[in-house]
C-alpha cells in the first residue's frame, strides 16, 4: 500500500519541483551578496509552505472512504478528483495563454530586482509566499492529500508518505543550496545560464506540467468510479 502511493506522490512532487519561479528566486539569491543567510532562508520558508497545506489537506482528505473500501464506485472520490482535475487544467490553459509572444522578453516579479538586499527573514518570508497561496502548488498538494488521506494508511505511514512528498517537491530548492556550500564558485555560471532559460520558459514550463497533473488526476478519477 505504502509503495502505490508514493508511486501516486512522486509525479505530484514533480511538478511542484519543476517551478520556474522558486528556481529562479534561489539562484539569484545564490548569486546575491547575502548567499549564505538568503539560500537557507528561502529553502526553509518553501519547505514550510509546501508542509503546512499539504498537513492540513490530509486532514480533511482523511475524511474520503478509503478507495479499497468502497465496495464499488467510490463517487465522493472521483467528484474530487474531476474537479481537482478540470482546475489543473483550466490553469494549465490560461497558463499557456499568458505565455509571452515569440522574441518578447518574459516579464518577471519586480521584487527579484531587490533580492540582492534580501535577508535571512525576508528570504523565508518569500520562500512561504511562493509556495502557500499559488494556485498551482494548492491544486497539487490537495491531489496529494486525495492519494495519502483517502489510502487508509496509518498516522505514521501518512507522515512518511508527506515528508516523501515535501523532500521531493523542495528538492530543486535544497540541491542548489546545498552545492552552494559544497561549490560556490564553480556553480555560478551554470546557475546564472539555467536562471536565464528558465526566465524565458516560464509560462510553457509550467503549462505543461499543469496539463500532465491534470491528465493523471482525471485517469485516477476515473478509476475510482
Amino acid at each position: 500500500m505504502m509503495g502505490s502511493v508514493i508511486g501516486e506522490l512522486l509525479p505530484l512532487s514533480l511538478a511542484i519541483a519543476i517551478s520556474p519561479l522558486s528556481i529562479i528566486s534561489v539562484i539569484l539569491m545564490l548569486l546575491s551578496p547575502n548567499a549564505r543567510r538568503t539560500g537557507p532562508g528561502f529553502l526553509i520558508g518553501w519547505v514550510l509552505g509546501l508542509a503546512l497545506p499539504l498537513i492540513l489537506f490530509v486532514f480533511f482528505a482523511g475524511f474520503l472512504p478509503p478507495h479499497h473500501a468502497a465496495g464499488g464506485p467510490n463517487v465522493v472520490r472521483a467528484i474530487v478528483q474531476f474537479v481537482l482535475a478540470a482546475l489543473l487544467i483550466l490553469l494549465a490553459v490560461a497558463q499557456w495563454r499568458a505565455k509571452p509572444a515569440a522574441g518578447a522578453e518574459p516579464a518577471l516579479p519586480k521584487w527579484m530586482s531587490a533580492i540582492d538586499s534580501f535577508s535571512f527573514g525576508r528570504a523565508l518570508g518569500l520562500g512561504l509566499l511562493l509556495a502557500i497561496p499559488r494556485p498551482k502548488n494548492l491544486l497539487i498538494s490537495a491531489s496529494a492529500a486525495v492519494a495519502i488521506g483517502g489510502s487508509g494508511l496509518t498516522a505514521g505511514a501518512e507522515g512518511i508518505a508527506m515528508a516523501v512528498f515535501v523532500l521531493c517537491a523542495a528538492s530543486t530548492v535544497l540541491l542548489p543550496v546545498l552545492a552552494f556550500f559544497l561549490a560556490a564558485e564553480r556553480l555560478r555560471e551554470p546557475l546564472d545560464a539555467i536562471h536565464r532559460w528558465l526566465a524565458r520558459e516560464n509560462t510553457v514550463i509550467t503549462a505543461v506540467l499543469l496539463l500532465v497533473v491534470g491528465v493523471l488526476m482525471l485517469g485516477k478519477a476515473i478509476g475510482s468510479l
